[in-house]
Order: structure tokens, then C-alpha cells, then sequence
């Protein structure tokens, strides 16, 4: 069976609230234009993030019932060290409340002004991290990542040429690790293989630079391996996730993606010397190291959910559900990224919208016409998150790709929503051409896209 049916059963179920046009295009511009700043209960369906949005199983909630919030030592801060450990190997397991916070920490300990951290494709908060601590941050992703209709197996990759030649014309002394982040969720949710994760530990080794994995999606990465490298069709997701992060020194983590709960992540060192002073800044402000942010019950929550994501049975079902979505859009003559990646679907906005170039945001023009047609929300991956002035020319520097994406909570939707989700685009395409861009009133300095405030150009 091509698209295999949802590998659970549905024990609890949420209203949706059903809203006007007219209610909704008065909403948003309410809120000057930024679907952040709208209340969920104006949401029908939901694609904002797949950060802290899953279903949990009937064993997390069980595990709530389980939490020992004494203040330091509980036991499911043990059991949250032993499952991570098995899993990703590192000696150093350091539990914080999300990934933004792991990624804060990492660069508060290791980065000093004017380093530069190479990546595949930063995200928008490990960009905002490492900028914020005096750093820059460097993307390397393959040529192919960078062409949305091409089709190829692995296009998160790391260019690995172009990064061993920024090694040598930067000298490794300014660069205190590289990063890889699996699936490569800026460039399109697209996997990196296991060949060129290998090809990224090779060239820093050589050059004595750390690996960090940004690893919130690793799951479906690694499924991705499975499906699509050769020699790992019959090695278990598990023995494939094992042999990734043995390639690495350790590991950011939001486990509000990969790990099926609301909230929590980690840090994962090798290093003694980074380990404790992490720790050090942790304890002053997050918390205690066997809490890190957290109450027990959430810990005990993470140590399921990182047992649960690597079933097969369920990765089989996630990745084809948005691939299902990808091809009901694509027939439908959306433009998307292609092949569709993990977690979303990403909508190519610069080939959709032509007419908006794009300083007025067309990927932000379509989310806002995704809202007030359907009570869809999306989230824009393009000028209005990306868009920064060049530290060394002053001039605005745009990213290559206009995306808008539409990420899919685990375990919450079914097959028929996202039908809806792609049938909803036709009233759309029809009057594409008199959809208009924006431009921004207020922002902030980091991570502007949160909280901007916007104005329809007329």
C-alpha cells in the first residue's frame, strides 16, 4: 500500500472552529499581518511549526503520572539519560526546555566574537544564537538544495567542497565546530545522506573542527537513509540513528519535533571541558542539571516519545502523509519543493507569486491569503525570516529560496485534512494575481518574523 493508514487510533478529539472570510480578514489585519500574533482558536487547521504541536500516546500521558519532581536526581531524569544515551551516544546529556535554549547554551560556552559557525542551512534560531553571542553564521548547502523542482534523494547536504575551502581561506582557529542539520528544514525539510555526513566528519577531523548535529528532525532523516541510500534498506532506524551521531561530537535538540512532546530538549557533549561549563550556566539560568527547565513528568515524557519516533511503522505513515500532501498540491499545479521532505510541505512563493519581488515578501502574501481564504495557517521560510544586511557590504542580501511552508504537527491531522489543506489552494491560484505584498512597520533586531508588524501595499 502506497500511503499506509494512520498506524494509531484516536482516543480524544478537539473542536475546530469553523470562521467567515470576512471574520478572518479583519483578524489578521488586526494583528498587522503576522499570523504569530493570532489567537489558535481563529486557526480551522494548524501548519504554523511541528515544534511542540504533537499528539502524545496514551504511554506519555501515563508517564505524566510518573513524574518525580524532586529538585535534583529524579528518576526520570536517569531515565531520560539512559534512553537519550542509548540512542545518541554522547557523554554528556544536559536536559534543557527547548532547542533555542540548548543552541544558547552551546554558543555561550564556545563562541567568541567574530568566529563563524558553517552549516548546512541554519534555522532561524541557531542563526539568531549564533549572531547574538558575536558570531557568523555560514550556510554550505548543495547547489541542488537550492533548485526546488529538481528532484534528488538528498538535497540538505553539505557542500562539502565549498566548506573545506571556507575552512582554508578562514583558518580553523575561527571556527569552533560546524554544524549539520538534519533534515536541512530551511533548505525544504530535505535529508542529508549518511555518505555526506561521513564526507563533513572527514574534512573536520582534518582540520581538528568539532561536528554538531542540529537534531531535532533525526528520525525522519534517518528513515530517509533507510528509504533512499544504499546499503541501509535492512539496518533498523535505530542502528541507522546510532552510526549517524557516532559521526558527531555532539548534538543540539528540540524534542518538541522529533521527540512527540510539548516541550523539552537537550544538549549532548563529548567534551569534559564544554560539558561543565554548560553546566555551570545552565544551573544559573534554567535550572538544576537533572531538570534543566523541565518538571520530571515532562522528562519522563521525552524518554516515550524518543522510544515511540523511531518505529517504523509510524515513520512509514509520517513521511507518506506529507508526501501525500506534496502530490495532491503538486497535481493541483502548486509549485513545491521537491522531492517533499520530513515534517512539511514547503510552496515554492517566488514562482507562485512572480509578480511580488522580494523585498515585499511574497511568501508572507501567500501565508496571509492562505488565512483569510481558508483559516489555513502556514509559516513563511524566506525574505521577511531571512532577509539581513551583509556584515560586510551594508546591503540587504536575500536568501535564494521564497518558501512558504506548511508543517504538519505529528499525530493530529488526518488524511482528509490535509485534502483540505490542498483542495483549499484552488480559490487561491484563481485570483493569485491580485494577491498583494507587504511591508513591515516595526521589528525587532533578532528573529524579526515573530513579532513584525505589517501593512498591505495598495
Amino acid at each position: 500500500m502506497e500511503f499506509p493508514a494512520e498506524p494509531f487510533k484516536i482516543k480524544v478529539v478537539e473542536p475546530l472552529k469553523m470562521s467567515t472570510r470576512k471574520e478572518r480578514a479583519e483578524l489578521i489585519s488586526s494583528v498587522g499581518f503576522n499570523v504569530f500574533n493570532l489567537p489558535a482558536d481563529s486557526i480551522l487547521i494548524d501548519l504554523l511549526t511541528d515544534s511542540g504541536t504533537s499528539a502524545m500516546s496514551d504511554s506519555q500521558w501515563a508517564g505524566l503520572a510518573q513524574g518525580d519532581e524532586s529538585y535534583a536526581g529524579s528518576r526520570n531524569y536517569y531515565n531520560f539519560e539512559k534512553t537519550v544515551r542509548e540512542i545518541f551516544g554522547y557523554r554528556y546529556i544536559i536536559p534543557t526546555h527547548q532547542g533555542r535554549m540548548a543552541e544558547n547554551l552551546l554558543f555561550s560556552v564556545i563562541l567568541k566574537e567574530g568566529d563563524l559557525i558553517p552549516n548546512n542551512t541554519h534555522f532561524d534560531t541557531t542563526r539568531a544564537n549564533v549572531e547574538h553571542k558575536g558570531g557568523r553564521a555560514v550556510d554550505f548547502v548543495i547547489e541542488e538544495g537550492l533548485n526546488p523542482s529538481l528532484e534528488h534523494p538528498f538535497k540538505g547536504n553539505m557542500d562539502t567542497q565549498k566548506l573545506e575551502a571556507f575552512i582554508e581561506e578562514q583558518g580553523p582557529e575561527r571556527i569552533p565546530l560546524a554544524m549539520l542539520t538534519i533534515t536541512n528544514n530551511s533548505a525544504g525539510g530535505q535529508p542529508v545522506s549518511m555518505e555526506n555526513i561521513r564526507e563533513t566528519r572527514s574534512i573536520c577531523q582534518r582540520y581538528g573542527i568539532p561536528l554538531f548535529f542540529d537534531a531535532c528532525r533525526f528520525a525522519e532523516n534517518c528513515f530517509f537513509i533507510k528509504e533512499r541510500e544504499s546499503g541501509y534498506a535492512d539496518k533498523s532506524v535505530v542502528e541507522i540513528a546510532r552510526e549517524l551521531f557516532s559521526y558527531g561530537d555532539g548534538c543540539t535538540m528540540s524534542a518538541k519535533k522529533d521527540g512527540l512532546v510539548n516541550i523539552g530538549g537537550f544538549l549532548g557533549f563529548n567534551s569534559d571541558e564544554w560539558a561543565q561549563k554548560a553546566t555551570n550556566l545552565l544551573i544559573l539560568i534554567e535550572g538544576f542539571p537533572t531538570y534543566g527547565g523541565l518538571a520530571g513528568r515532562d522528562l519522563e515524557a521525552m524518554s516515550i516519545g524518543f522510544r515511540e519516533v523511531l518505529n517504523e511503522d509510524y515513520l512509514r505513515f509520517r513521511i507518506s502523509q506529507i508526501r501525500y500532501l506534496g502530490d495532491e498540491l503538486d497535481q493541483a499545479g502548486i509549485p513545491i519543493v521537491k522531492p517533499t521532505g520530513g515534517h512539511a510541505v514547503y510552496i515554492n512563493a517566488k514562482e507562485f507569486l512572480p509578480h511580488i519581488p522580494q523585498h515585499p515578501f511574497p511568501g508572507q502574501a501567500l501565508v496571509v491569503a492562505r488565512y483569510r481564504e481558508a483559516g489555513i495557517r502556514a509559516v513563511e521560510i524566506g525574505s521577511l525570516m531571512f532577509a539581513h544586511r551583509d556584515p560586510e557590504t551594508g546591503e540587504m542580501a536575500y536568501p535564494e529560496l521564497e518558501l512558504v511552508r506548511l508543517a504538519v504537527p505529528r499525530r493530529v491531522y488526518t488524511s482528509m485534512h490535509m485534502k483540505y489543506v490542498a483542495e483549499s489552494m484552488a480559490a487561491i491560484c484563481e485570483n493569485r494575481d491580485k494577491i498583494k505584498g507587504f511591508r513591515i512597520v516595526q521589528e525587532s533586531p533578532y528573529l524579526r518574523h515573530f513579532t513584525a508588524q505589517l501593512e498591505e501595499i495598495v
